[in-house]
């Protein structure tokens, strides 16, 4: 059994970890940023195809953390009680939905948009102004939810640490604002050198 446990825990942090998907979607945006504001058919959907395909990417990943979440619970020591008794437990579970909420409302609403303006578009000829200026908003609104994602994957991670030994609440404050700083960090610039 210790090892069944020892498997599942390692799986469920591994997809935590994996959720890092929009700190790279940020990344990659950013990146598309270093080619001016232009719009460029082959650079543009490339950025799109990677953003798209990397929504089912976190879906896998997403279930899998809760799937070995629950599995933890159950075959640990602390229960499948623990998801209403253990508050660090609870608010990781609800961060869990929100995120999968999110990434819902990205994937079915905002990208489609995005997918349908790109398809009215063609390689070979100079695209219209009309339909580049349509992108914008989705593609905005798309990064602020990423790097609300990012914050709430990070700070879940703050959350994860302390299943079994809560850290002080001033240093909770602290690592969640530092995510939040983080996040929008990744939002802002490239973040090349990774925590600098």
């Amino acid at each position: 059994m210790d090892v069944l446990y020892s498997i599942l825990k390692f799986f469920h942090v591994m997809s935590f970890v994996f959720m890092s998907i929009p700190l790279f979607n940020l990344i990659v945006v950013n990146e598309r940023a270093l080619l001016g504001p232009s719009f460029n058919y082959h650079a543009d959907r490339y950025m799109e195809n990677i953003i798209k395909h990397g929504a089912y990417r976190c879906f896998v990943f997403q279930s899998a953390a809760l799937m070995t979440g629950v599995l933890l619970l159950i075959f640990g020591p602390l229960g499948i009680k623990a998801l209403w008794t253990n508050w660090i437990i609870l608010v990781k579970t609800v961060l869990l939905f929100g995120l999968m909420g999110l990434l819902s409302y990205v994937h079915f609403f905002v990208q489609p948009k995005i997918e349908a303006i790109l398809a009215s578009l063609r390689p070979d000829s100079p695209a219209p102004e009309a339909p580049i200026n349509e992108l914008k908003p989705y593609r905005a609104k798309r990064k602020k939810l990423a790097t609300f994602c990012l914050f709430l994957v990070v700070t879940t991670i703050i959350l994860g640490l302390q299943v079994y030994d809560t850290f002080n609440p001033f240093l909770n404050i602290c690592l969640i604002t530092l995510a939040g700083i983080f996040a929008l960090r990744a939002n802002k610039t490239l973040i090349r050198f990774g925590w600098f």
